[in-house]
């Protein structure tokens, strides 16, 4: 992707081929921490839809601050998927299994449902913190430095999330497999 700043300033004097191009460099991140947050692939496509209309609608309000340009989208992500769930009240569905599935055997398919599947029963003992940053950190690969920026915390706020985090889903996970 060419100079981010120079992108971003061309599609706030409305660059449609500039907007196009931020478009295909987030739309695939923004999807997947959408997809981790609310568990529905088909919902996840339109919130994501829903956040590059946002960003498209106020990219002339971007202010450069010496933060990233996606710590902005996935703001108005982290807001959509808010937005949403204030209006389903239900905190997990289950996961789509073509997310799980991109190859045609289904031994390997299924193997990956399963251990999709168990990783999102071992994240209902995170907490809503550790969730986010463990989803932006691995899910959208983000830097620890812009989940920082997007969470609002401090870097090492943000490490010992992750870190709690990932021990507390290989405690979990450890006990569902002794079962």
């Amino acid at each position: 992707m060419q100079d981010e700043e120079s992108l971003v300033r061309r599609a706030q004097k409305q660059d449609q081929e500039a907007f196009a191009q931020i478009y295909e460099e987030y739309f695939d991140k923004i999807y997947r921490y959408i997809t981790l947050k609310i568990g529905d692939a088909v919902e996840a496509e339109d919130l994501t839809q829903q956040v590059f209309l946002n960003s498209l609608r106020s990219i002339s309000s971007f202010r450069w601050k010496g933060r990233p340009f996606s710590a902005w989208l996935y703001r108005i992500a982290h807001n959509q998927v808010v937005d949403y769930l204030r209006k389903k009240k239900k905190m997990t569905v289950p996961l789509d299994e073509k997310l799980a599935s991109a190859d045609d055997n289904p031994q390997l398919a299924t193997e990956r449902k399963l251990d999709v599947e168990q990783v999102l029963v071992a994240a209902r003992h995170l907490t809503d913190a550790q969730r986010e940053a463990i989803s932006l950190r691995f899910t959208s690969e983000l830097s620890i430095a812009q989940v920082a920026e997007v969470m609002g915390k401090s870097q090492g706020a943000v490490k010992a999330l992750q870190h709690s985090g990932i021990v507390a889903l290989r405690r979990a996970l450890t006990v569902k497999q002794n079962e």
